[in-house]
C-alpha cells in the first residue's frame, strides 16, 4: 500500500456561492466513502489566514516560505491504496464532488516513517 496525496490549489475551485453547498455535501460523501472503504488517512484545506513561516534547524523562524515556494494552499486528502490505478479513481472522485481537477503525487516509502 502506498500513500497518495490528492491536492487542488484553491485558484481552482470556482463554484458559486449557491453551488457551494452542494459542493461541501458531495466531497463530504467521498471523504465519508473513503473513510468507510478503510483508506482515508488524512484531509483539510490550508488555512489561508495563518502566514507560513520556516524554522530553521537552530529554531530561528523567517516569515513567509521558500523562496521557490510561490503558494500553498487549497484542499488536500492522503489516501492509502493499492495501486496508482486506486488513487487516479479516488482523484475522479474527488475532482467530481469538488467539481476541479485532482493532482495526485504518491509519497516515498519510508520504513522508519
Amino acid at each position: 500500500m502506498t500513500h497518495y496525496l490528492i491536492s487542488f490549489p484553491s485558484s481552482a475551485m470556482v463554484v458559486s456561492a449557491e453551488d457551494f453547498p452542494d459542493v461541501v455535501r458531495d466531497s463530504h460523501a467521498v471523504i465519508q466513502e473513503a473513510k468507510d472503504a478503510g483508506v482515508y488517512v488524512f484531509g483539510g484545506g490550508i488555512d489561508e489566514d495563518v502566514d507560513p513561516v520556516l524554522v530553521a534547524g537552530d529554531g530561528t523562524v523567517t516569515d513567509g516560505t521558500y523562496p521557490e515556494t510561490t503558494r500553498l494552499n487549497g484542499g488536500f486528502t492522503i489516501l492509502n491504496l493499492p495501486s496508482r490505478e486506486a488513487a487516479l479513481e479516488w482523484a475522479g472522485k474527488i475532482a467530481a464532488s469538488c467539481r476541479c481537477p485532482q493532482e495526485v503525487r504518491a509519497f516515498q516509502y519510508d520504513p522508519l516513517s
